[in-house]
């Protein structure tokens, strides 16, 4: 622990002087609108879009730009960033045209570069023909400059085991605690400035670059809190607001991951379940507790004979395997290929499905993608627990009720115990919902990444907002996936303001999707040669068009 200590030590030096994160102009944190105190940078001079086509040959007329934002609202005349932006530029007539939305699908930290053409391409042509569709890249992530890096082999496999009996805690510990003191070493001048807030003024940044009074806005999963954000600083420039798969506004982001804990828990007892009763196509019992057990059991088996993750880099322990399942909680269209996993490995031997498994939903990209936005923005918004003592009990009595994800989580997180920005105990900006525009929220009941308490809890904050439930839903993000009664709800808000009518808590109810059939995923004779071979399509070929392509958590996990 010495070493731990030395550690911190180094982290506590970095951070003397550093702005604190939970620091908000006074305004911002009495949940004002936008006053002279919101809206202090206005006279910083404006930022310039100059469109030009992105080259992207399925959707020619999609724009690209960069926009120069303020490092630091609070000084707007100092250090600028850029700002990565797209549009699909409305095609009706002018008189019909109903202004830019944004859209973001959380992360935090993940690119929205690709939902112009995605969700406009989703909806009604004449609906989409009538708005701007504007995506963008968040401040340090991605296209945006600079795309900040703190270690670009930080997810490489194979990483220590999760599970705090296998002994690997003080690994991740030092593991944790190095990755934070390198953000702090490379970024300290920007980490502090990274933060949902910050987010949600680069928002008005490229509004007014737009040159427009009013924007509207969808966001899903850490986007409802970008969202949410951007109406409590700015509620005159919103004319329209969606917000699906809802994150609680009060809630510290600690606790927050201790609720997806016991959700990830319920979806895998689902897929369990699900899985039983298809003995006759995977061959892996017939009661969920027997699926539970041939997982359990892979799981084993891959501490002392791990498999190659080629081409990603290294061998698929059981931290990676856990990696590869955790996402069906997120999307349950991935339940076939899951249970095909564990019926190939322990029925036919055969760990190509594995691989291939790995590398579409977990092995790492080229670099730690948008994590440091990811800890930038939950470990400096919440005061989180410092002490390891603290999280190895309280997260044990989790673990106890929630064995499938509270390690894999915890560990994800640990960087918090170490950062060098501490949040304020007050917590985020207050969400009052004062000067906005009725919103129209979405919420599954089932959803265990952002937990259907969130969206009840939203609710209540926005007065005059319309809560629509899918009762027993579990997709993340639940628009744009087939459901009618869910995608007419969105798409009648947008087309003339129309707000479901039902009183009460509960302003709309659909029904959920049906399970996916059982289906034994054999893989092409291409892709099976390429999985033989090592050269497996890696990480990232998971389209936003492909049906188990997890919106709003492949970047990150909120």
């Amino acid at each position: 622990m010495r070493d731990l200590r030395r550690r911190l030590a180094a982290l506590a030096a970095l951070a003397v002087g550093a702005s604190l994160i939970g620091v908000l102009p006074a305004a911002a944190a009495r949940g004002e609108g936008d006053g002279a105190a919101a809206d202090v940078y206005h006279d910083s001079g404006q930022g310039v879009l100059d469109w030009a086509s992105c080259g992207d040959t399925t959707t020619l007329a999609l724009q690209c730009a960069m926009l120069e934002v303020p490092l630091d609202y609070a000084h707007p005349q100092g250090r600028k960033i850029k700002i990565k932006v797209d549009r699909l530029p409305a095609t009706a007539p002018k008189e019909k045209q109903q202004g830019p939305i944004l859209l973001n699908p959380g992360g935090p930290g993940d690119s929205g570069l690709w939902m112009p053409a995605s969700i406009a391409g989703q909806i009604p042509p004449d609906v989409a023909a009538e708005y701007d569709w504007i995506g963008f890249d968040p401040r340090g992530t991605n296209g945006s400059d600079p795309h900040v890096v703190c270690d670009a082999h930080y997810f490489d496999a194979e990483r220590p085991d999760y599970q705090l009996g296998q002994g690997t805690a003080q690994a991740w510990l030092d593991k944790a605690a190095k990755y934070s003191a390198d953000c702090a070493a490379g970024w300290s001048w920007i980490l502090p400035h990274m933060t949902t807030v910050d987010s949600a003024r680069d928002l008005d940044s490229i509004r007014r670059a737009l040159g427009t009074k009013k924007i509207s806005f969808y966001g899903g999963s850490w986007g409802t809190s970008l969202g949410s954000t951007y109406g409590q600083l700015f509620p005159s420039h919103v004319r329209r607001m969606v917000l699906d798969s809802i994150v609680g506004p009060t809630i510290s982001w600690y606790d927050h991951n201790i609720l997806q804990d016991k959700e990830h828990q319920r979806r895998f007892q689902a897929f369990a379940e699900w899985t039983a009763k298809a003995d006759g196509v995977y061959h892996l019992g017939t009661d969920a507790a027997a699926v539970v057990k041939d997982y359990n059991t892979v799981d084993a088996a891959l501490r002392t004979a791990p498999v190659s993750a080629a081409p990603a880099p290294g061998d698929i322990g059981p931290a990676e395997f856990e990696d590869t399942f955790y996402g069906g909680g997120y999307n349950f269209l991935r339940w076939p290929r899951m249970a095909t996993v564990l019926s190939a490995y322990l029925v036919n031997h055969d760990t190509r499905p594995l691989n291939i498994a790995y590398n579409r939903y977990a092995a790492p990209g080229p670099d730690d993608g948008a994590f440091p936005n990811y800890n930038a923005v939950q470990c400096s918004e919440n005061a989180w627990p410092r002490d390891w003592e603290y999280w190895k009990q309280d997260q044990a009595a989790v673990n106890a009720v929630a064995p499938f994800y509270t390690y894999n989580n915890m560990w994800y997180n640990a960087a918090c115990m170490f950062w060098p920005y501490q949040g304020s105990t007050a917590g985020r900006l207050p969400i009052t919902g004062k000067g906005l525009p009725p919103v129209l929220l979405f919420q599954a009941t089932e959803d265990a990444a952002t937990p259907y308490e969130g969206g009840l809890a939203m609710h209540k904050a926005l007065p005059g907002s319309k809560l629509v439930v899918q009762n027993g839903g579990s997709f993340h993000e639940i628009l744009f996936h087939g459901d009618a009664c869910l995608d007419d709800t969105f798409v009648a808000y947008l087309r003339d303001g129309s707000l479901p009518t039902g009183k009460g808590l509960i302003a709309k109810t659909c029904a959920p999707e049906a399970d996916p059939a059982p289906v034994y995923v054999t893989p092409t004779p291409a892709v099976a040669a390429r999985a033989a071979t090592g050269t497996t399509a890696p990480s990232g070929a998971l389209s936003p068009a492909d049906p188990e392509f997890v919106r709003g958590a492949d970047g990150a996990r909120s």
